[in-house]
């Protein structure tokens, strides 16, 4: 397991977030050929270095905490924990005489659980909104009898693998935006009997993406999250929130990295049909919206009542009112999207393959 927290300083930023999500760790050690320290690459390093601008081909060493706190062999226990919590860290390399990583203390080997818990913030009292009120038409002949949440994934039905993803970080409270087939997810549920509480809104008529949240105004406080109902996130809600409340966010928008390479050279001409540039093979980087959401529970108050509303659209308000609205980065492969067939079959093969 230690040997996957190592990585090269001529290693891309986008390969290092991918590393980072499959650890679980937060932190990469960054090395020589010797295995001599040479920085530390946190996901925060990550996302700072893609919400300032930085390039996904750019390499781990123009990214990385060159200064970073190190622990010698025979260091106190205690120490290690009072400078970890100073610090704000939540990993420490362990460095020989030569500078070489050779272990790491982590902040949960290093505390019990309720030490843990009190470190992060917690996620009980933060409920989740799932907006399960589509049709899913992108998936039939399956939701010309199924709702799209009943779609099975694997052993589960998507529904019950997005709810399950945010019962590991505590939350016990979830609302259900349905419409199309409600009595199906209701009866569902109502059989499943889960040990987490599941409430409805439901929608005499199609309220797009954002339009039944209304019905949560003064009825939440503080933060909440939407998601849709056709994404699968792998990644830390915690760190999530985290952004969210120190960025003093009104809505934090989770996006994917996406990259692309045209395989072509592109031209480029001016109004006259006449080349001005051509450039070969080109590389893309997109941030794109995976349809999860953290939100001021203030800002349902701007939904209108009972009409066609995207999130979009609130999004849009939020920002028109001197509002702040920020983004949360993951990874490609975090992202799993179930609502029409390709990716549906590529999220079946990689559930499988995990």
């Amino acid at each position: 397991m230690f040997e996957k927290l190592l990585t090269s300083p001529r290693r891309k930023v986008l390969d290092a977030l991918y590393q980072l999500e499959e650890t679980r760790r937060k932190v990469l050690f960054v090395t020589d050929e010797e295995g001599q320290l040479l920085g530390t690459l946190t996901d925060g390093d990550v996302r700072r270095w893609i919400l300032g601008g930085g390039d996904l081909a750019g390499e781990i060493g123009q990214v990385c905490n060159t200064s970073p706190y190190t622990v010698r062999l025979g260091e106190h226990r205690d120490d290690i924990k009072q400078a970890m919590h100073r610090l704000q860290i939540t990993a420490a390399p362990v460095i020989d005489d030569r500078g070489c990583v050779i272990d790491a203390h982590f902040w949960e080997t290093l505390c019990g659980d309720e030490e843990v818990e009190n470190h992060r913030y917690s996620l009980k009292n933060l409920p989740v909104i799932v907006m399960a009120g589509g049709k899913g038409t992108r998936l039939a002949p399956f939701t010309n009898v199924l709702p799209k949440p009943l779609i099975p994934v694997g052993e589960k039905t998507a529904i019950e693998i997005i709810l399950d993803s945010f019962v590991e970080y505590g939350v016990d409270q979830f609302y259900l935006s349905v419409n199309y087939k409600s009595k199906m997810i209701k009866a569902y549920f109502d059989e499943l009997e889960p040990d987490y509480r599941v409430d409805y809104i439901y929608e005499d008529k199609p309220l797009g993406t954002g339009g039944s949240l209304c019905a949560l105004n003064g009825k939440v406080s503080g933060d909440i999250i939407v998601t849709n109902c056709d994404v699968i996130i792998k990644a830390d809600y915690h760190a999530m929130v985290e952004h969210h409340r120190r960025e003093e966010n009104d809505i934090t928008v989770v996006v994917s990295m996406r990259s692309y390479d045209i395989p072509y050279g592109i031209c480029d001409i001016v109004d006259n049909g006449q080349l001005c540039a051509m450039r070969e093979k080109p590389h893309y980087d997109f941030m794109v919206n995976t349809g999860l959401y953290i939100l001021k529970a203030s800002a349902l108050k701007l939904i209108p009542e009972g009409e066609f509303y995207h999130l979009t659209d609130l999004i849009d308000e939020v920002r028109r009112q001197g509002g702040r609205v920020g983004v949360y980065p993951i990874s490609e492969k975090a992202w799993l999207d179930t609502g029409e067939w390709r990716q549906y079959c590529e999220t079946i093969s990689q559930i499988k393959s995990a």
